[in-house]
């Protein structure tokens, strides 16, 4: 139905073929802002809590504020409300984390008359996100996955012989996350990481009583650790149309992750590469699920055997996705082609991105300071030679002065964050 509020107003933006809504104003909501603005010159509307420094000042963004982006009743009223007053029919709404792409899902049908909506159905995310779930589908196609133990909290007091026996016979270190990144995000407790790497199991068990006492009474995933250092690990991103065909797909080596924190575990640098193997398993794994929109897969090389290790699947843009864009294929073109558009992507070639890049968050010294296995630091060094290298928050079209301050500022943080957190390279084991 028709939203009941008339738009009386200037629109915000008039004379744009569609408009694309943002929710949230992170480092993803600005890099999907410039990807935009890059392929039709078109600006973004933003809709979240507050004008971060990710998205201040920059004349590509219309900022809305919004009490709540996890709140489906207040998405959907803040929603429907602004629908009128953008200046296009023609509304692209996208998600900047797992938790909205969810909530968005969910209410669907209560925006897809005035929203472009190009998620998969609320079930298939729930399912696939769910971390023991995604690992049942890896194990039931032959794709390599890490050994997994699902501890369920809401047994912690009482657990059974089976799962003590479980946890008993891992090799720590090992890694520990939840399976339910919502209600993770619910409690708080002293420590609490975004993932966790107990030494041993006296720090495991410390850790499940937190948990417990905290409040959290979902699973909790505890993991074989794959051995090696950030430039182990692989992104993999890939783009599947309405009819649930893989379409496109960009691989990469992670060059550096961030380790504070409230951080841990993001890409911070990524150069691109191609594995036409791991490409296939992701194709077979979204072909047999129905995936529709984005997938990004968080990926391993297993040194001990030389396979890449699938981790993860998040339901739509890496927050490091610029990568792609970076690499000469803007990812908002998909979307817009296929919904915007109205292309049947059938028609399309499937398309695996072959082009080296470097996509960067940090300081190119600080880069290079890490990058230590001797044949990825002479690639990265020609690449930077040649110019093959990318920020995304540098950008030609931002002119304001207090922008630019941010982001010498926020350069700057990553070497002092860098310094304290992770000072010197190191493997897991």
């Amino acid at each position: 139905m028709p939203s009941p509020h008339a738009s009386t107003s200037e629109p915000l933006l008039p004379g744009q073929e569609f408009v694309p809504v943002i929710l949230g104003g992170d480092r993803l909501g600005y890099s999907l802002a410039r990807s935009f603005h890059m392929a039709y010159g078109y600006r973004t509307v933003v809709v979240s809590r507050m004008v971060g420094g990710a998205i201040a000042h920059s004349p590509l963004i219309v900022h809305q504020q919004i009490s709540s982006l996890e709140d489906p009743e207040a998405l959907v009223t803040t929603l429907r409300d602004l629908a009128p007053r953008i200046g296009s029919r023609k509304l692209l709404l996208l998600a900047t984390t797992d938790h909205v792409v969810s909530v968005v899902a969910r209410v669907r049908d209560r925006l897809e008359d005035l929203y472009l909506v190009p998620y998969s159905d609320h079930e298939l995310i729930d399912r696939l996100t769910r971390k023991e779930h995604f690992a049942q589908v890896c194990q039931e196609l032959d794709i390599p996955h890490p050994a997994t133990v699902v501890y369920d909290l809401a047994e912690h007091a009482d657990s059974t012989p089976q799962t003590r026996a479980a946890v008993d016979a891992m090799t720590f270190p090992i890694i520990a996350k939840p399976s339910n990144a919502e209600a993770y995000a619910g409690v708080a407790f002293e420590g609490k990481r975004k993932v966790h790497s107990p030494a041993d199991r006296a720090e495991l068990d410390d850790l499940l009583d937190k948990l417990y006492h905290a409040g959290y009474r979902d699973k909790f995933i505890l993991q074989d650790v794959i051995p090696g250092d950030d430039q182990g690990m692989r992104i993999l991103t890939c783009y599947s149309d309405r009819n649930g065909l893989v379409r496109f797909a960009s691989y990469g080596q992670v060059l550096l992750e961030e380790h504070s924190p409230d951080t841990v575990g993001f890409p911070a640098a990524i150069l691109t590469q191609t594995n036409h193997e791991v490409v296939g398993q992701a194709t077979r794994l979204l072909e047999h699920v129905g995936w529709r929109g984005y997938a990004n897969f968080d990926l391993k090389l297993d040194p001990r055997t030389g396979k890449i290790v699938f981790f993860e699947l998040n339901p739509r843009l890496g927050g490091t996705s610029f990568y792609i864009t970076a690499a000469g294929h803007n990812t908002v073109r998909w979307y817009v082609d296929e919904y915007v558009h109205g292309e049947d992507l059938s028609r399309v070639d499937p398309l695996e991105a072959s082009e080296e890049h470097i996509f960067t968050a940090i300081p190119l010294r600080l880069l290079t300071r890490y990058v230590t296995e001797p044949a990825t630091k002479a690639k990265v060094r020609r690449l930077i030679k040649a110019g093959d290298v990318t920020n995304p928050l540098f950008y030609s079209a931002e002119r304001h002065p207090r922008r630019w301050a941010w982001i010498i500022a926020n350069q700057a943080n990553y070497v002092r964050k860098y310094r304290r957190h992770y000072p010197e390279p190191k493997a897991l084991v």
